[in-house]
């Protein structure tokens, strides 16, 4: 440690003298920048302290707040701040004698079955800048400070802080913080706000009795293995990885080291006899079969389908050539084909040929 101590003495020593000599002189650094202009400045100083500094003017009423909630909150924190399955309920938990004392006596007790947004807030400035810079969700600072003041206005009525007929503004909004039901819940008194204070946390290492082997093991509830279909028919037909055979019950146990996994060639069955391993090889070697099956269709087409739509169509092979050496979209799908100009013309040949005879029967 005290080594560690003169390096970094000299190089705060360093940056304070750099940073002095540089607010001393009288030469800007030109050519790097512009500055901000104000209007680009007040665009990101839009946060709220808790003395309220920062706080734009405007107002807006629970009964306007009501209509902003249904319309762009409601989806996904409920109609009453009771949460739609996902977030955590920002309403609930609190009492008029929590408003009285500044403390939530849920968070103590253990009576509330889960811990809401206003149970454990302590400045009501927090409810109304993170509503502002990051709600609602799929649109972000599109609320205006009226609109916010007014579903703030909603969420401190839903927790009857305030009643129906309120109006909640910039000029009033330091009373309601007497209210907040945990408003005296928060401490600057220890180690995350004050370095001599006590820390955050206290624990004693304990080296005793200590299990020799931890073995982490997971599942898959009966009732949730199939909710999705069947995983291994969701897969593409090559690779090694392949989904859980769904249908069926688990495995009692994992397949050994050796297991190898058995991956059926797609090209193996595609083309007529006589065509020769080396089309075979050329369309596994250019990565053909992670795209095109031979009788169902993947990401693009089948080699049957191919086949059929190119029949009898002497000018096939040459458009074909040309579609998979400079690729597009648009025949088969919006799905596009990448181009292949790696593949020489003679080697495209060979695999566009022996697709046009079809897959075996």
């Amino acid at each position: 440690m005290f080594k560690l101590v003169k390096p970094a003495l000299a190089a705060t020593l360093l940056i304070l003298g750099v940073s002095s000599v540089w607010a001393q002189s009288a030469e800007p650094y030109t050519g790097i920048g512009r500055a901000a202009t104000a209007n680009e400045v007040n665009a990101w100083n839009i946060d709220v302290r808790p003395d309220f500094k920062g706080l734009p003017k405007g107002s807006g009423t629970v009964e306007q707040g009501t209509v902003i909630w249904e319309n762009q909150c409601a989806s996904c924190h409920g109609s009453f701040g009771e949460s739609n399955e996902v977030f955590t309920p920002i309403v609930g938990g609190t009492t008029k004698k929590d408003q009285e004392t500044g403390h939530v006596l849920a968070l103590s007790t253990n009576t509330q079955p889960q811990r809401t947004t206003l149970m454990k807030v302590a400045t009501i400035s927090t409810l109304y800048d993170y509503i502002y810079r990051a709600m609602p969700w799929n649109a972000p600072r599109s609320l205006t400070p009226d609109d916010t003041y007014a579903v703030l206005a909603y969420i401190l009525n839903l927790g009857e802080i305030v009643p129906e007929d309120f109006t909640l503004s910039n000029e009033n909004i330091a009373e309601i913080q007497n209210r907040m039901p945990n408003r005296n819940g928060m401490t600057v008194d220890h180690g995350l706000f004050m370095p001599t204070g006590k820390p955050d946390v206290q624990s004693v290492a304990c080296m005793k009795d200590c299990v020799q082997e931890v073995v982490i093991t997971s599942f898959l509830p009966d009732f949730a293995r199939d909710a999705h279909g069947n995983n291994a028919e969701q897969n593409r037909n090559f690779g090694p990885a392949r989904g859980a055979d769904t249908l069926n019950p688990p495995l009692k146990q994992l397949p050994g080291k050796d297991y190898q996994v058995k991956v059926v060639a797609v090209v193996a069955t595609a083309g007529a006899a006589g065509t020769g391993d080396a089309a075979k090889e050329l369309f596994t070697k250019n990565n053909c079969a992670a795209c095109h099956a031979a009788n169902s269709k993947m990401v693009g087409p089948s080699i049957a389908e191919v086949a059929t739509k190119y029949k009898g169509n002497p000018e096939a092979v040459a458009i074909l050539v040309k579609k998979v050496k400079n690729g597009g979209a648009g025949v088969w799908g919006a799905i596009p084909m990448p181009p292949h100009p790696q593949v020489s013309d003679a080697d495209t040949t060979i695999m566009v040929e022996w697709m046009l005879t079809g897959p075996s029967k």
